[in-house]
């Protein structure tokens, strides 16, 4: 079965081409030109995937990613016409699973979108093993998608996910930020250290909520690496 991916961006070309850029690789699009609408579509039909744009009038998207999070953990992928880091930074810590700064490639978004799919379905067969990853109080589970702490779920959006288990896989090793990116993007897709950034602290973030104060130590000039994840 194809994807169902909503497109909300209130630039009637750019919906165009990336419904376009999406169909042809495959995949169900639908575009709406607003917040409201796209929060509407998602109650008629739950997508796979929102492609959501920052910068929409009235309800932009970042106050739609924060209505969908209060009952969808539906992926979502932000657009934005600025590369400010401030709007990437909430864009991830609202929930978001990655951020792609207008003008864009179709190609590298469709890639993207595709990265996300990936890392969100479970049993797919790059997880389709029973293998579960502890650490501490820290237990993941590819498999089910599930991550908790000391018996505590966690709410990982995908790519957060990804990069977690990349370092549970290796708990003693410094990973540097390419090996983070690599653990939750494709070789091919251009990733900016601030967004690894962005991602990291996020999950620090949430570590932090359920009680886990030592998740992921910095290593100055080179990386990071797993905390004790001991409370």
């Amino acid at each position: 079965m194809p994807h169902n991916i909503l497109v909300a961006d209130d630039d009637p070309h750019i919906r165009e081409i990336i419904c376009f850029a999406l169909e042809k690789a495959g995949m169900k699009a639908l575009g709406v030109a607003d917040g409201a609408a796209a929060l509407q579509a998602v109650e008629r039909r739950a997508p796979d995937l929102i492609v959501l744009d920052i910068g929409m009038p009235e309800m932009d998207g970042l106050e739609v990613c924060r209505r969908l999070r209060q009952r969808s953990d539906v992926p979502v992928l932000f657009l934005s016409a600025r590369d400010e880091e401030i709007d990437r930074i909430l864009g991830l810590e609202m929930g978001g699973d990655d951020y792609v700064t207008k003008p864009f490639s179709p190609r590298e978004l469709v890639a993207r979108v595709n990265v996300i799919l990936r890392r969100a379905r479970p049993g797919s067969q790059e997880e389709a093993d029973d293998r579960q990853f502890a650490h501490g109080k820290l237990t993941l589970v590819p498999a089910s998608h599930a991550a908790c702490f000391d018996g505590k779920p966690l709410i990982l959006t995908a790519i957060e996910f990804a990069i977690l288990k990349g370092f549970l896989a290796r708990p003693q090793h410094v990973l540097g930020r390419d090996a983070v990116k690599a653990n939750a993007y494709q070789s091919n897709i251009h990733v900016s250290e601030r967004t690894v950034d962005s991602h990291i602290r996020n999950i620090r973030a949430k570590l932090a909520a359920v009680g886990c104060l030592d998740a992921i130590a910095t290593v100055h000039g080179v990386g990071f690496r797993l905390g004790r994840c001991g409370g």
